[in-house]
């Protein structure tokens, strides 16, 4: 019997989506509470935690790597960015101007991804015809 793992690249790219997904609410969020007096914005680590994932095997190939993944542990999380440090008065340590260019990048990286993944899915449907 053929053997294939074919939803390996698509589920890794699944979960990047929904870190995006998860950054660009954490984002909305800072932006929401730009005037709250001793707020610190949020952000999420999830290209850390894939390259830790993808590092530990140093001599496979990408596939290999990406198929041995522990889907479960590829998650986006929330964390407190800077949380000891605030410019303002208010103890406030959100910039609109930076928050601006976080979200841009972000919606940038998460239309790549969508693309990626239909792309995935369009090589799939061609190999099936």
């Amino acid at each position: 019997m053929f053997q294939s793992n074919v939803f390996d690249y698509v589920n890794v790219l699944d979960r990047a989506a929904d870190a995006s997904w998860l950054r660009n609410e954490a984002i909305g969020n800072n932006l929401s509470n730009v005037d709250t007096p001793g707020y610190k914005r949020q952000d999420v680590a999830f290209e850390s935690v894939l390259k830790k994932a993808l590092g530990q095997n140093h001599y496979q190939s990408m596939d290999s790597k990406v198929s041995s993944l522990k889907m479960n542990r590829l998650v986006g999380q929330v964390y407190t960015d800077f949380s000891g440090f605030s410019y303002r008065l208010d103890k406030n340590n959100v910039d609109v101007d930076n928050e601006g260019v976080m979200l841009a990048e972000n919606q940038l990286k998460y239309q790549g991804l969508m693309t990626a993944i239909k792309q995935e899915f369009s090589n799939m449907q061609a190999v099936l015809k």
